[in-house]
This record gives C-alpha cells, structure tokens and sequence, in this order.
C-alpha cells in the first residue's frame, strides 16, 4: 500500500495531543501532525459489493491466490441479503411461527398446555439484530482469514483498472487491479406516486423493523417478499389483505397447481387475496391510509383502509453511479449489465454477477456467479446451469421449486409425466402434524429424466437441494426412487413423488 500524506509541524495543546491520540506531553510541546489524505492500493482483483456475491466471490480468489479488496458502501458487509433481507426476515419468519403455535390451538392439540401468551416485539427485533450483527460481523472474519482488504466507500470504477472508494468523509482511496468485478445487487423498486416513509408506508426494510404489531396491514404485491412478511405480521396478530396484479400468488417460476395450493393455505391462515387487482394510488389521512385499487378485467374500483402499506413490487438492480456510462458499458432496459458466459462486460477484465445482471434475483445464485466467475479468471472453467437454481418462499408451510413447471413444458410442446405424494400421506409429516402441501416432480415422457420438482410443505426449503442435485447430474425419476431414504423422514414424499412418475403409482398412497 501506498499512502500519500500531508505532515506539519506545530505546537498542540495537551486537549489537542490527547484529541489526536498523540499522547499526554507538555503544553505546548512540539508535535508532528499527520493527516492521512489519500490511500493507493494495488490487486489482482476488486469486487464492488459485499453481499453473497461479492463477499464469497473475494474470498474465493484469495484463496486462489489473488491479492483481492472487497468494496463496501455501507458500514456493514453482507448486501441486503445479511442486513435487510434474507436473514433478518427468517429470523422473524421462524421465531413469529413459534408464536403462532402457542397462541393458536396448534400446542393444545399436542399435549402442550400455555396461557397468557404475549409477543414481546422488542425482544423479537432483539433477536433478529443479534442474528444480522453474527453474521455481518462472520463476513469480517472470514476476510480477515483469509487475508481480503475491505474498503468502505461508494466504490465507482473510474477506469479499466482502476477503482475509487469515495468515503463519507469526503475523502477517496484508488485500487489498481488487474480485474475489476461489480456486485452491487439490487435495490427496492418503487411505487409510482407513493412516497415510502419506512414507519407507515414501509418497503421491505420497514417492514422488518416496525415498532408495534399493524392492525390491518395492505401488501401491494404477493410475491415472495410480499407473502413472506405478511405471514411474520399476520401471525403476530394484524389482519393482512394481499392486493396482486397478476392472478396468482407467489410471483414468476412458481408451477400454477402449487400456486393454487399456496393460496388455499394461506387463506386458511387468515391472510386475504385480492388477485387480478391494481392499485392505483395511495393517500394518508392522519393514521389512516386509504389505498385506491382496480379489477384487471373488470374495472371495478374499491377503496382498502390500513395503518401500514407494505410496498413489494419487486426489485431492481443497484447500478448506477458506478461510472459504467463513462466506460462505454451500457446497460439494458432494466438496468441491468449486459455479460457474456464468462461475466465478462464488453471490457474483458471487467466483470458482474448477481442482481445487477441478468436471471433471478437470488442469493444463492449471485454465491454460485462469483465463485465460477473468478474460477474463470484464473483459468478455470465456466459453466452454471440455471434451470438448477432452486427458488424458495419461507413461509409455513414452505413453498420450494427448481426446473421446469407444467406450463413452461406444455409452452416448449415435451412430453412429460407427473407424479404427485401428498404430505398427508407421508410418516413424519402425520408425527409432527404437519401434513399440509404435497411433491410433484416432472419427468421426460420418454427417458424419464427429471426436469422438475415442486413442493409446498413441511422443509421444502431443505428438500428442494435433493432436487437440485439429481437434475444437476441428470438423474431420472427411477434413480431417485431407487435411492433409499431414511425413515421416518419428509424426504419420503420427495422419494414417492419420483416412484409416481416412474411406475405409474407410489407405495404409501
């Protein structure tokens, strides 16, 4: 590293010495007085951005040997993913289900008898912050371990080679690298005419941090976002009205016959759907706030009264003022950055992955992007296969999928063969008592090749890697049903789903 500095020589008064941690010393005494102004640092590579992207993808090009620094904008590392995303959500998703079986009749009928059950909402935030500050903290471990320079500062690429961190202080650092890669992520999409405030009309970020319990909480969009944080607050006690454009829940990717189910059990929960709705405008009036909808096809206009909006219409990506313009690469009409299959921009050593590229915005998949991306720059090969990127909703039950649904292969004109197993059905599902949802898996009519598998229930978050995997290696339905499984497991269903679409029946329904 190199450092420029501007040195003076002074008499400092003993408030001053001990101010600039120069130590006690005589009033008057004379003193060198360094200020750093401008730090220069050189590497192999510079990711802009440290979430799942880029902080996995800086400590796997340590490891591989190349003097990496990892560039942060906020004062935290870990992306909205650590911070307020997928972390802090699960934290309340799961801590708020407890809470619903103890208040609901749920522990009654096991034999588990409470009363005068109570949330306490700060505790809860409590433990949701102690989960993001682990975790955010782990990321600064794991670079120091493995020997990643991390710079906080607007990281904005000012040339082919060359990065500037604008810190909040006004000043800059500049890292010269050999390969610049930009993992910015994504950042909420507005709402056109409502003006977010994060107490009453809340993005997701509000969302994970009100200070009391909503009495009705309006959600403009069921999608993922959208569904899993009403669940959280639904449970916690408020009345929630989900209001979608489209007419389904759980956003694109999701197969129709699991949507269908989804929406059935959610409704059981309490939570009502209005589908094929728009909305047209919001407006506060003192602590109540009028939101004004339409019917897709019918034009029938309806007026909903909540304390909270909950604005979740998707997000887009982070990538602006990055100095990409200045370098001639041009971004397409999401704002997204054009790569090849490499993650190469139209400057080779220049490279993206994740939210602010194209696919799905996941986590999982900006981890996968920035491992094979710097195993390309060091010479490895390159390859992802994303119709083996699994999606997950983690409400309860969870909602799971990866591959194909029934209607991309009815769009494509293959022929295909399903197979279904109820939850209802399966051992450990009836023990725990938790027997909504079912598997279904898609299979090549004639080779019997999965192409896709989709779950609503119990763990289908963790089932869902065991499809993955299979389609990952090209597995058929009859190899994953000649797999044995442990008994009594949920991983069953997912073992008599494939049995059904390979011999036409399952054993245990």
């Amino acid at each position: 590293m190199q450092a420029t500095v501007l040195c003076r020589v002074s008499r400092v008064t003993r408030a001053a010495r001990t101010q600039l941690g120069l130590g006690s010393g005589p009033t008057g005494a004379l003193a060198t007085v360094c200020q750093r102004r401008h730090a220069s640092h050189e590497a192999d590579l510079v990711v802009i951005g440290s979430g799942p992207g880029g902080y996995v993808a800086a400590i796997k090009a340590a490891q591989l040997g190349m003097k990496t620094v990892c560039v942060e904008k906020n004062p935290t590392y870990g992306g909205t993913c650590l911070n307020v995303g997928c972390i802090p959500s699960k934290a309340l998703l799961n801590n708020s289900h407890y809470y619903h079986m103890a208040k609901s009749k749920d522990f009654a009928e096991r034999g588990i008898e409470v009363e005068n059950v109570r949330v306490n909402l700060d505790k809860l935030m409590a433990s949701k912050n102690k989960a993001v500050t682990a975790l955010t903290g782990g990321i600064a471990h794991l670079f120091k371990n493995n020997k990643v320079l991390g710079l906080k500062g607007h990281g904005k690429i000012t040339s082919p080679t060359e990065v500037t961190v604008m810190k909040e202080d006004g000043e800059n650092d500049t890292v010269r690298a050999k390969n610049i890669l930009i993992a910015t992520g994504s950042e909420v999409t507005p709402f056109p005419g409502i003006e977010v405030d994060e107490e009453t009309v809340v993005s997701s970020t509000g969302a994970l941090k009100l200070s009391r319990v909503p009495d009705h909480m309006v959600l403009i969009g069921a999608g993922v976002i959208g569904l899993e944080l009403g669940s959280v607050w639904s449970r916690l006690g408020a009345k929630v009205t989900a209001v979608e454009f489209l007419d389904s829940v759980g956003g694109l990717g999701i197969d129709g016959e699991i949507s269908k189910n989804f929406q059935r059990i959610l409704t059981k929960q309490g939570i009502k759907f209005k589908l094929s709705t728009k909305v047209l405008s919001a407006s506060k009036e003192g602590s109540t706030i009028k939101v004004a909808v339409e019917g897709v096809k019918n034009n029938k206009k309806e007026e909903l009264e909540c304390d909270t909006l909950l604005v979740c219409v998707g997000r887009r990506p982070y990538t602006s003022n990055l100095g990409l313009e200045e370098l001639g690469i041009e971004k397409d009409a999401k704002g997204r950055i054009p790569v090849n299959s490499r993650f190469q921009t139209v400057i080779p050593n220049i490279f993206a992955i994740g939210d602010c590229i194209h696919g799905p915005m996941l986590a999982h998949k900006a981890e996968d992007e920035g491992i094979v991306c710097v195993e390309g720059i060091a010479g490895g090969p390159v390859h992802i296969d994303y119709n083996c990127v699994p999606s997950v909703i983690y409400t309860h039950p969870e909602v799971a999928w990866v591959g194909k649904t029934e209607e991309d292969l009815k769009a494509e004109g293959v022929e295909y063969t399903v197979g279904k197993f109820p939850f209802a059905a399966n051992s450990r599902a009836k023990c725990n008592n938790d027997t909504d949802g079912l598997v279904k898996v898609l299979a090549d009519k004639h080779t019997d090749r999965l192409l896709g598998a989709h779950l609503i229930g119990p763990a289908a978050g963790e089932l869902i890697n065991e499809a993955a995997l299979a389609m990952e290696y090209g597995a058929s339905c009859e190899d994953v049903a000649r797999v044995c499984h442990a008994h009594p497991t949920c991983s069953e269903a997912f073992r008599e789903a494939n049995l059904a679409a390979y011999f036409g029946k399952p054993i245990n329904f």
